[in-house]
């Protein structure tokens, strides 16, 4: 599957990889600092943004297709690096190629199986009628009856766009997405651990990850790790604390 990408800046290259519902621009405002130092590439994971639709959407495929991306681009080592159901990819990359990149970096979440919680945005993204739509505010409309954060509507709203006809779509792959939830929440596990330099950060306002989880599964799986948290931010830490991720991104990459 050849994934859709944006590149920018030169140097060490990097792979950033969104999470669930999400797409490469999630990270463009951080990725641009980012690419004053490394050439970044924002990926587009299957099912989401402007790659390819599938019905399988499991992480070995997903890592298989960022694989596939590096071969095609001749990296040799890039950093990769993943937020949320990304994340979970950037893991399975690294312990299933260890030798297909030189640092692993983990945003906010853990290697665990996490229980169904985004059925009601499934539902709602599902239910919205968009062929009788003719604005985005009266999609946000249909949305805000069960989605009434703000927020979380907008960024559900960036998968929207505009037919040739005119008509409204969904660039995410949602009936895939539904049918395919239970691989989405599982686990990742291996044989052997991943044994380069890893760094998990953590939100300290999520609770993606807990304590339990840096012996039980990430210490377990990742033999030369460091989680740093970063106290004030939720799940959504690339967006809610850009300085400080970018300080600790570029501190890890740099480092010997």
């Amino acid at each position: 599957m050849k994934l859709h990408y944006k590149e920018m800046g030169q140097g060490q290259p990097l792979l950033i990889l969104h999470g669930l519902f999400g797409t490469l621009d999630n990270w463009a405002t951080l990725a641009k600092r980012l690419a004053e130092h490394y050439h970044v590439f924002l990926i587009d994971l299957r099912n989401h943004g402007r790659s390819p639709h599938a019905d399988e959407h499991t992480y070995e495929l997903m890592a298989a297709d960022v694989l596939e991306l590096v071969n095609d681009l001749k990296l040799v080592t890039p950093v990769v690096m993943g937020h949320s159901m990304g994340g979970k990819v950037a893991m399975k990359y690294a312990l299933s190629y260890p030798d297909r990149l030189t640092k692993l970096i983990v945003v906010d979440i853990a290697p665990k199986a996490y229980p169904p919680h985004h059925d009601d945005i499934i539902e709602a993204l599902q239910s919205v009628d968009l062929t009788s739509t003719t604005s985005r505010s009266d999609i946000d409309d249909q949305l805000a009856r069960t989605i009434p954060q703000p927020d979380v509507r907008l960024f559900l709203m960036k998968n929207i766009y505009r037919k040739e006809d005119n008509s409204f779509g969904w660039r995410m792959n949602l009936d895939g997405i539904d049918k395919n939830y239970e691989n989405i929440a599982a686990a990742i596990s291996a044989d052997a651990p991943f044994k380069k330099h890893t760094l998990f950060i953590k939100g300290g306002r999520s609770s993606y990850i807990k304590q339990e989880d840096i012996i039980d599964s990430i210490e377990r799986l990742f033999s030369l790790v460091e989680v740093e948290t970063i106290p004030d931010a939720g799940h959504w830490v690339h967006a809610q604390a850009p300085d400080e991720v970018y300080e600790l991104v570029t501190r890890f990459i740099d480092a010997d």
